[in-house]
Formats: structure tokens, C-alpha cells, sequence
């Protein structure tokens, strides 16, 4: 009897030093939501000091030794992984280890340079910069779309995209390549035939929309009136093609020495279009130029309400006489 009480006790002792070390690894939870992102080829360090900082050092134990009980290895889990509140450490290995990643949204917004693009999407996901810039560059990349390197930002149509962190840059292209050439299915490509365009350049225009107004029931006008003088072999005479050949966005005024500036971008010293987008833009733009109206319009001028609408004009005395009401206005309020 004696000695079947101390067997006894012994068995609870282990059991309850057991429990000890194995309820905190059930019932403690991490304290916040957090994302914990695992790079290539990491060690259990790595994982670690991931964890200590997002969840804490006392929480980040708790999964190491999970870890180490299961012998898991985190060499081959690149990428990023949610831990929800509350997630138990036990769980939380368990994602680690075998869960599958959390997608991480990349969205695509107005940029105007493609080293700006690239900035900004490499600190979303696990690349470089310039990793995603040498496929942008390369030819190869961009057969598929029927783009040249300096094309490539027509790739990018504003909107949110879904991606593992641990995506390459060639697998964002890909992603982000086939939107674009669903977008420029049969009927799109058939519109911008019929006004005579590629949809390179129709997207080479939208993005000199955008940078003109912000007025969604004005783009298809101004795009308009440049398809206009492309076909009459005019100068564009776009102001954001300067700005963006000088890659300065702050002049609001643009005149004297910066018209001249030698850039295949300037659109008031070259003719024709330029090179590629000067931006990326949007759906919407692309379908209001596409399914604009017909026009004879061939200058546009700022309206002097400073409404941000335009005034058109199809003959160069209208158009004078818009300017003026314009820079009258301009020189009332001091706007150089």
C-alpha cells in the first residue's frame, strides 16, 4: 500500500511538473495580431528574434521550444505568416512550420517613376529593388505584352494585388502581367486599333490624363483631343511630359527654359509620343479614352474658376482667348 502511494505520488509530480511546462504552451496566446515573415534559408534564430519582437521574448520561447520538441526546421518557410491574437504557441509553431502564408496586398497607385514603383513594392515584399528593376528591363520579360523596357510601367494598372511575400520579381510580373493582358482582351485592342493606337500607346496617353486632371467626366476629352493632334501631326504639348522629362512634379507653371529641355519625353519639343507611360494609370481612364467621343478639339487651357476642369477650343484664336481669362486669373492670385 506504501509503496503504491509513493508510486502514485511520484506519477503526479511528473504529471504536474509536466503540466507546468506544457499548459503555457497551450493556453498563453500572443498579445497583438502580427505577421512574422520568415526569409530564406532561416535558422531558428532567425525565427526567434522575429518573434521576440513582434510577440515578446517570453512568448517567442514558448515556440522555440514547440519548435524543439518537433524538431521543426524553418529553412524551407520563406515567406510571411499570420499569427492572430491570442494563437497559442502550440498553434503558432504549428503555423510556422507547416501553415500556409498569409497573401500580403501590393497596391499599385499613380506611381510616376518606375524606380519609385520598384521602392515602394520591394518594402512590401522579400526582393530588391533593383532585382525588379533588371526584369523590367529585360526585353525578354516584356515580349509577352508586346512592351519595351521603357514601356514596362504600362504593366502596372493601379489597383490592389495579392502576393506572397516571398514572391520573386518575376512571379509579380506575371501576376501583375496577366491583369494587363486581360484588360486588353479582344474589345479593348479592337477599340484602340480603330483609333489608330497600340495599347502601349493607349496607355502611354491615359497616363498623361491622369497627370493632366483628376476629373473622372473630363479624361476622355483630353484623351481625345490628344489622339487629335497625333493624328494631325502636332506637338503634344503635354506640361506633365516636361515635368516628367525634368523629374520635378512640383512646377505648376510650365514656360520658358524648362520648354526646351532635350528629353524624348517632351512632348513640346518632339512630336509624337513619348517613349512610354509617364505614370501608371487606371481602368477607368483607360476606358474613357477608348469610349470617348469624337472631337474636333486640339487645345485645351485650365479653366480660370480654378475649378480644375478645362476649357477646349478647336482653333488657336479660342484657345488664345482661354489662356488669357487663364493667366489673368493666375497673375491675380500671384502664381508664378
Amino acid at each position: 500500500m506504501r509503496k503504491s502511494v509513493i508510486i502514485g505520488g511520484i506519477a503526479a509530480a511528473i504529471l504536474a511538473a509536466g503540466a507546468a511546462v506544457a499548459l503555457p504552451l497551450v493556453l498563453s496566446g500572443a498579445d497583438t495580431e502580427t505577421v512574422i515573415r520568415i526569409p530564406a534559408n532561416a535558422s531558428a534564430r532567425n525565427v526567434s528574434d522575429s518573434l521576440s519582437k513582434y510577440l515578446g521574448p517570453s512568448y517567442a520561447s514558448k515556440v522555440m521550444r514547440v519548435a524543439r520538441l518537433r524538431g521543426s526546421d524553418f529553412s524551407s518557410r520563406h515567406g510571411a505568416y499570420l499569427i492572430p491574437a491570442g494563437t497559442s504557441p502550440l498553434r503558432a509553431e504549428r503555423k510556422l512550420s507547416q501553415g500556409a502564408q498569409q497573401p500580403l496586398t501590393v497596391t499599385i497607385n499613380g506611381f510616376r517613376t518606375l524606380a519609385n514603383l520598384a521602392s515602394k513594392v520591394s518594402n512590401r515584399l522579400d526582393f530588391t529593388p533593383d532585382s525588379l528593376l533588371n526584369s523590367l528591363n529585360n526585353p525578354a520579360v516584356l515580349k509577352k505584352y508586346n512592351l519595351s523596357p521603357r514601356q514596362s510601367l504600362a504593366l502596372f494598372v493601379d489597383d490592389s494585388y495579392q502576393f506572397y511575400w516571398s514572391a520573386s520579381p518575376d512571379e509579380l510580373i506575371k501576376k501583375i502581367g496577366d491583369n494587363y493582358l486581360n484588360i486588353w482582351n479582344a474589345d479593348r485592342t479592337a477599340k484602340a486599333k480603330a483609333l489608330g493606337l497600340t495599347p502601349a500607346e493607349v496607355m502611354t496617353i491615359c497616363s498623361i490624363v491622369d497627370e493632366e486632371t483628376n476629373k473622372a467626366d473630363e479624361k476622355g476629352a483630353i484623351g481625345r483631343l490628344y489622339i487629335n493632334r497625333l493624328k494631325k501631326g502636332m506637338p503634344l504639348q503635354a506640361d506633365p511630359t516636361v515635368r516628367y522629362a525634368l523629374q520635378d512634379f512640383t512646377i505648376r507653371r510650365v514656360k520658358g527654359e524648362p520648354l526646351k529641355t532635350d528629353s524624348p519625353y517632351n512632348t513640346s519639343r518632339n512630336k509624337g509620343l513619348p517613349p512610354g507611360p509617364i505614370r501608371t494609370t487606371r481602368l477607368r481612364t483607360i476606358d474613357s479614352v477608348l469610349n470617348s467621343s469624337p472631337s474636333d478639339y486640339i487645345y485645351m487651357c485650365a479653366k480660370e474658376d480654378f475649378s480644375g476642369y478645362h476649357n477646349f477650343a478647336a482653333t488657336y484664336d479660342v484657345h488664345m482667348a482661354n489662356a488669357r481669362r487663364y493667366q489673368k486669373a493666375l497673375n491675380e492670385r500671384n502664381i508664378h
